[in-house]
């Protein structure tokens, strides 16, 4: 079995984005799109879908990204989930 770095993908509130994308890339994210279908057993998710888990995947895995996060000159860095008091 394929071990692809995105799983299921949540079923969350859509968010309306323009991008635009090289043919190449669109291709590939078709692809990918389809290998996760099989993969998981599930239709194939929209290839659009899978932009903000890669985004997220890849910066979660960045590791100059994530120390200069942290190091920014002094100021606390808050993720997506987390909220200033």
């Amino acid at each position: 079995m394929t071990k692809l770095k995105l799983g299921p993908l949540a079923d969350d509130k859509p968010v309306k984005i323009s991008v635009e994308l090289p043919a190449a890339v669109h291709r590939d994210l078709v692809a990918y799109a389809q290998v996760l279908g099989r993969t998981t057993g599930q239709t194939a998710p929209d290839p659009s879908k899978l932009i903000v888990p890669m985004v997220e995947r890849f910066m979660a895995t960045d590791r100059a990204f994530a120390k200069a996060r942290r190091d920014r000159s002094g100021q606390v860095a808050f993720g997506p989930a987390e909220k200033s008091g």
